[in-house]
């Protein structure tokens, strides 16, 4: 009787909550008057609370009851110790119902999964936290150096080591389930029933069948039977972990402030009230693990059993159905009962045809690059590429690939072939598809998917005469096509340049050398020797000196060149 009353009672104010839940359903709530006005309509009872009450009245009349019978019962009665007895069997009953909810009620108050925002957690700070869970922790930091002793209970944390053992195994039971449908899902992604292999009959339509009724009949009815017998209960027992996980959690915690308060009453002799409260709450929380968690324990070690004999059955109905179903299409096939070394023969046959089809299938495609067509700059053009490369550098340059018409404001019209330098990557308007480049004069913006980086090549030597293109010896795009014949090497062109100084310089002391304006100079160090670029050590008629860095200027060498433009 104690232990349905014990459960009863804990429950009973959850019980409440549900029948007033009920009411805000008024077809509910009529349905409810009627089953009560059908069945017991002498107690005039309107609601359910007027039945739930009455288990937890009477379980408090008893001792009432008993002792008013032993007040009325002389004690030479046979009767008087039996009744001196339950009186105080009932009063033991109820201390003890009365114990048990209190546990329940602090459990309650803990084992709840806290989901706070960090500014919730914030708001919880003050002054008294901190010193708590910094004596918390300064405890802790204690028990595993070894300066205090820990205090130890072997039942608890045996049953604690148990516990945490079924909730490592639940975690690592839902990765693998997790990584079991991932990888099956992979599996399934090429379908090739949903590609038209353009074959009406034969192995490869035969497996095409074979693949359809997987996906579209076997895989579906696993994965809904895996999702109902192994993934939902697989989480109904992951979130029944929590609250036990949590309730654990502060134990340990509570512990702390245990030890530390029974340190100080064995050193005052005396504690406050919520010193008090703190150490009886420690005791309840303890007594209610201990008390719980060997049903708890058993309880989910029975689930989890459960849970991996519907996977283990799953997964073998799963390879039932697939072998079944694939032994029916190998009877069908023309090498269902061939041996297996006539079975690898046929495959090694059949290997090497399809490899000579796809090298025939690769020929039909084979295409040949026509050789560049180069035409020489004419003296205008040359000059006026040898002044872009002066004035912005030989990695600026850009060539037109197409003809461009300006159609906006600031927008340059230039044809096929012209020599552009880049000033800036990006339009007024950040737009980088619209690029400012200088045109050898007039300045505007063009479209960058028209222009290619510049490489100019020399002019062909006369007579030089390219061979005849042939068919053996084309240059194919595929990695399969013949060796081409070798072809005489184009040379590139390197704008060559030279530093010279661009000012006259005076020398004020035996480390500097003097210079004069558009003297040639050979720059031996771009620095001093700290380290300062703003002094350059150089070489002037066989003489070394510094001379200042921003008297130096860079400038291409004219030297007459063969530049030739693709046509």
């Amino acid at each position: 009787m104690e232990s349905v009353y014990k459960i009863y009672c804990a429950s009973y104010e959850h019980a409440l909550l549900l029948v007033e839940s009920y009411r805000k359903d008024p077809r509910l709530q009529e349905e409810i008057l009627e089953t009560l006005n059908a069945t017991v309509p002498h107690t005039g009872a309107s609601d359910l609370s007027f039945f739930l009450v009455m288990p937890v009245q009477r379980v408090t009349k008893y001792p009432l009851l008993l002792g008013k019978i032993l007040e009325n019962t002389p004690p030479s009665a046979s009767a008087y110790p039996a009744l001196q007895a339950a009186v105080r069997a009932m009063a033991q009953v109820n201390a003890n119902i009365n114990e048990y909810k209190r546990r329940r009620e602090v459990a309650t108050k803990y084992n709840k999964a806290e989901h706070l925002t960090l500014r919730d957690r914030l708001a919880r700070l003050n002054t008294h936290s901190i010193a708590k869970k910094t004596t918390r922790l300064s405890r802790l930091f204690m028990h595993e150096a070894g300066i205090v002793a820990k205090t130890e209970d072997r039942e608890y944390d045996d049953l604690e080591e148990k516990f945490q053992c079924v909730v490592s195994s639940v975690t690592v039971l839902k990765d693998n389930v997790a990584s079991y449908l991932g990888h099956l899902e992979a599996f399934l992604l090429s379908a090739p029933h949903k590609r038209d292999l353009q074959m009406d009959e034969g192995p490869a339509q035969q497996y095409r069948c074979f693949a359809e009724h997987l996906h579209c009949t076997v895989f579906p009815e696993f994965k809904r039977r895996l999702d109902r017998l192994v993934c939902q209960p697989l989480c109904s027992l992951s979130d029944m972990l929590v609250g036990p996980q949590q309730l654990v959690k502060k134990r340990l915690d509570k512990l702390l402030d245990y030890e530390e308060i029974q340190e100080r009453k064995s050193e005052t002799g005396s504690v406050t009230y919520d010193e008090e409260a703190a150490m009886n709450t420690y005791l309840a929380i303890n007594a209610l693990l201990v008390a719980e968690l060997p049903r708890f324990n058993q309880v989910a070690v029975q689930l989890l059993g459960q849970i991996l004999c519907s996977l283990s059955a799953l997964q073998r109905d799963l390879a039932a159905q697939v072998l079944h179903r694939a032994e029916k299409e190998l009877e069908q096939l023309p090498h269902g009962r061939v041996p297996l070394p006539g079975f690898w023969k046929m495959v090694e046959d059949t290997l090497q045809q399809s490899g000579t089809q796809l090298r025939a299938f690769c020929q039909t495609f084979e295409t040949v690059t026509p050789s560049p067509v180069t035409q020489p700059l004419n003296p205008a053009e040359e000059r006026k590429v040898l002044s872009l490369v002066s004035k912005h550098g030989p990695d600026k340059l850009y060539q037109v690939t197409s003809n461009i018409s300006g159609s906006k404001d600031l927008d340059l019209t230039l044809q096929r072939g012209q020599i552009v330098a880049l000033l800036q990557s990006v339009d007024t308007k950040g737009n980088t598809s619209r690029w400012l480049v200088d045109a050898g004069g007039p300045r505007g913006f063009v479209p960058a998917g028209k222009l290619q980086p510049y490489c100019p090549v020399q002019s062909q030597q006369p007579g030089m005469q390219m061979p005849a293109s042939d068919s053996s010896t084309e240059r194919r795009r595929h990695s399969y096509a013949l060796p081409e014949a070798p072809r005489p090497q184009v040379a590139t062109f390197s704008p060559a340049f030279q530093v010279v100084a661009g000012f006259s310089f005076a020398a004020r002391s035996p480390r500097e050398v003097s210079l004069q304006a558009g003297q040639p100079v050979v720059v031996l160090e771009p620095h001093d020797k700290k380290g300062s670029k703003e002094w350059s050590l150089v070489e002037v008629n066989g003489q070394r000196g510094y001379v200042p860095s921003s008297y130096l200027v860079t400038v291409p060498v004219q030297e007459p060149v063969g530049w030739s433009l693709p046509v």
